[in-house]
């Protein structure tokens, strides 16, 4: 099969590499032009993936034409620029199964990223979202990963794990497309606090009570919109947060690290090349949260922390003392 990718970005990278293994035919889009001589160049991602070589199989292109004819188009750019690359590009997703490895949820609109593919044209059974702890640095060296395809057409979840699953790549698969991309989304902005956690220099204690209360605001917050709670015990919910509040490869987790050293947020972003999509997602799971009403007190204060310059210490105080409850509560 040609499969086309949208972007050029770590994970985008590491996928392709995968993906080449086999005998299918691999396109990357990217209107980073410069990235593109850089990694035909070095035959590395040097930007976005550092100290992996990319395979010499991996074409490029600047013209999403090239990419548009392909039988599966894997979405890659992350959440806050679909909607304006697809736009600008007048890109119309009828009839294509569209495999989306973004983690987000669209600010303003508040729309999951199924949702803004609907408005060009993609149907929820062209659709399928591949999640799951999964860093793209331990991808590409070969490290055992376990993730989940969630579609609503068990065929399309089959092709895709048939096409990426390896000895060291394992795909499970899920009906619940809503459950898996509101775990993956949302445990970056758990993510977040436990990075403001480690630059407190706090304990396991502290990290172990946020992972936990993180997923159970995440599990009332998915069931909310309709998502499976059992969904949320799985790879795309415990799993992907576990390994994104823990692990040094997260960009969620050092953002807050950073922040509870008192960096501020704009000084952060500015030195990082890759996206830490949590922190936008802060905002619209807050804003979403609201308007689900449904009570999310972890985000609420990574929220006031990051856009309102609410103090760490401060925060972690009110989250502490704030009225007891028993441990299940929707």
């Amino acid at each position: 099969m040609k499969i086309g990718i949208l972007g050029i970005g770590a994970w985008a990278t590491s996928i392709a590499n995968l993906i080449t293994e086999t005998e299918n035919q691999v396109v990357v889009w990217s209107f980073e032009k410069d990235t593109i001589e850089q990694i035909l160049e070095k035959q590395e991602n040097t930007k976005y993936l550092p100290g992996f070589p990319v395979s010499s199989k991996i074409q490029y292109t600047d013209c999403m034409e090239e990419i548009i004819d392909s039988e599966i188009i894997i979405q890659a750019i992350p959440t806050q620029y679909i909607r304006q690359t697809l736009e600008k590009n007048k890109v119309n997703l009828s009839s294509k199964p569209i495999l989306n490895l973004a983690k987000g949820i669209e600010k303003v609109s508040l729309k999951r990223i199924s949702e803004i593919l609907r408005d060009f044209g993609c149907t929820e059974e062209n659709y399928a979202v591949l999640t799951g702890p999964s860093h793209a640095e331990e991808v590409a060296a070969k490290i055992p990963t376990a993730t989940v395809v969630a579609s609503e057409n068990h065929e399309l979840a089959r092709t895709v794990q048939t096409l990426l699953s390896n000895t060291y790549f394992r795909v499970y698969s899920s009906e619940d497309v809503i459950g898996c991309e509101m775990g993956g989304a949302l445990k970056n902005v758990i993510a977040i606090a436990a990075g403001i956690i480690d630059g407190l220099n706090l304990g396991d204690n502290t990290k172990a009570a946020l992972i936990t209360r993180g997923l159970a605001e995440i599990s009332r917050l998915g069931v909310s919109l309709g998502a499976k709670p059992l969904t949320f015990s799985g790879l795309s919910g415990l799993g992907d947060l576990v390994v994104t509040c823990i692990s040094r490869h997260s960009r969620n987790r050092f953002v807050g690290e950073n922040i509870a050293k008192g960096k501020t947020l704009d000084e952060i972003l500015s030195n990082m090349d890759a996206v830490a999509e949590g922190v936008d997602t802060a905002v619209s799971a807050y804003l979403l949260g609201q308007k689900q009403n449904v009570e999310m007190p972890i985000t609420k204060k990574v929220y006031e922390i990051l856009f309102e310059n609410l103090d760490p210490k401060i925060a972690l105080n009110d989250l502490m003392l704030r009225q007891t409850k028993p441990e299940w509560w929707w």
